[in-house]
């Protein structure tokens, strides 16, 4: 285990994802959500096919043992990405932050539901926590306590925030179904290749024509996408989940610094309180599972017979 070396890798794959994101947010006036998942996943397979290559695993990740699992994956994810896509026109990049970290809170939920894991009572309290802050988030947004005004825009970008966090949830669940049979390169290249396939579909429904800048901007957040994959696949390589995963959170201080500074993006305060809570809430769900992983390991070793 090289620690790290996950968590450095870690957080420069949140680094290179918040700044891929800053790129769709820039050109998110203009260019349709369906429109940017295609520069954004077509432009990510040239780089995971090429680090394939380099590590001579390229017939690996071209390997399907389970093609239906990864076109649902594929569309689930597509779903969410263009969802989230689009809410990038209606709220501040720390915001769209903020509400997306309800995806492993209800990725928890899901996998109880779909999959059978147990939902132990911590699970249930931090999960609570978690949706509390949510709504502390999102209050602003639905009522006009906090503003004194209701601002549908705003409420509509929320609205597609949370329903994004909801399909990436769906498809997080089913990724932890599809690791059992497909190796973790087949499934990053399925997903680039059906989204950018999916993607491609919706062009009958009014793309815009871009101007060069614009084409650029697209080009480098799809790259930028592939090697955020990339590096992100090679830090669970040196370290457990359980260590890189907090590490997630990190997205929050980048976006609050490129919201301010890019985008002239202030939070406000009862954002970041809300924000505060369910990362915390994060971070304990994922405390508790390193707990119960080393429960677990102890127990094998008590199994184990020796001598």
């Amino acid at each position: 285990m090289q620690p790290f070396r996950a968590i450095s890798l870690k957080l420069f794959s949140v680094m290179v994802f918040i700044t891929m994101i800053s790129l769709i947010k820039a050109t998110a006036d203009t260019v349709p959500p369906g429109q940017a998942v295609f520069f954004r996943s077509a432009f990510a397979i040239p780089v995971i096919c090429g680090w394939l290559m380099l590590r001579g695993e390229l017939r690996t990740g071209l390997r399907a043992i389970s093609p239906l699992g990864h076109l649902w994956r594929g569309l689930i994810g597509t779903t969410a990405m263009g969802l989230m896509f689009a809410s990038l026109a209606y709220l501040p990049l720390p915001e769209v932050t903020a509400l997306s970290y309800a995806a492993p809170l209800l990725t928890v939920i899901f996998a109880a539901v779909l999959l059978g894991e147990r939902l132990r009572f911590f699970r249930i309290t931090a999960v609570g926590l978690g949706l509390i802050g949510v709504l502390v988030v999102l209050e602003p947004r639905l009522t006009m306590l906090s503003s004194g005004q209701f601002e549908p825009e705003a409420a509509f970008g929320a609205g597609l925030v949370l329903l994004a966090a909801g399909f990436i949830a769906l498809a997080q669940t089913h990724i932890r179904k599809l690791v059992q049979t497909e190796h973790p390169a087949a499934i990053a290249f399925y997903f680039s290749l059906t989204s950018t396939i999916a993607a491609l579909l919706t062009a009958p429904f009014g793309w815009a024509a871009l101007s060069q800048q614009t084409a650029l901007l697209l080009i480098a957040a799809g790259v930028l996408g592939g090697v955020g994959q990339i590096c992100l696949t090679l830090s669970f390589r040196y370290a457990p989940v359980t260590v890189v995963a907090p590490f997630d959170y990190a997205s929050m201080l980048f976006a609050l610094l490129i919201g301010y500074f890019v985008f002239a993006e202030v939070p406000s305060l009862q954002m970041l309180i809300g924000a505060t809570i369910v990362i915390a809430a994060g971070v304990l769900i994922i405390w508790r599972e390193a707990q119960l992983g080393l429960e677990r390991g102890k127990a094998r070793a008590l199994k184990t017979p020796h001598g």
